[in-house]
Parts: C-alpha cells; structure tokens; sequence
C-alpha cells in the first residue's frame, strides 16, 4: 500500500489541515479506515488521534482509491468539530461496540 498526499490546504478558522490523499494498493482489495489512518499519521507526522477520514472510495476497475482527510491541531479540537458519525467510522472496531 503506497499512499500518495495530493493536496495540504490550511483552514485556520477550523484549526486543521484538510488532506486529499491517493491510495495505491495492488497486493489487495480496499484498506481499512485503521490502515489508512495510520499510513496517513506516518506520512504526516502526526498522532492518528488527530485524523479523521471524511470520506475515501475505490475507484471502479482499479487498485487507486482517492480520499479525503482533516488533521485537526489537537484531539479535542477534532471532538468539537468532527459529527459523532464521522468518530465513530474512524474509530477501532472493539471502540464502537463500548461507544454503542
């Protein structure tokens, strides 16, 4: 899985960088939403508390999926900011279960 930053833009208001990403991942099918978060955090450097993947999808006959990203300043600053359902998808699997 090779991941590949397409755009970095600063939203200041929002206190985060919102990340546009492209994924290449011939050795199988779509990644999770914990692989993507932590190649995200490697290749940033940041903590994988602080990105949340709004939306990412596979495009149809491919092994590329394209995405989007926000890297908030702070973990509390994303709490604030992130709609509950978006936490939630990015959470661990075992996380969703204790949160229901």
């Amino acid at each position: 899985m090779k991941i590949e930053i397409v755009n970095n833009q600063r939203n200041e208001l929002l206190k985060r960088n919102e990340v546009k990403f492209s994924i290449l991942h011939e050795e199988g099918g779509t990644p999770s939403r914990v692989d993507v978060r932590q190649k995200l955090a490697a290749s940033l450097d940041a903590n994988e508390e602080r990105i949340y993947i709004s939306k990412y999808e596979t495009k149809t006959g491919s092994m590329t999926t394209v995405g989007e990203a926000n890297v908030y300043d702070s973990a509390e600053q994303a709490k604030m900011t992130e709609p509950k359902y978006i936490i939630l998808r990015n959470s661990p699997k075992t996380e969703k279960k204790e949160q229901q």
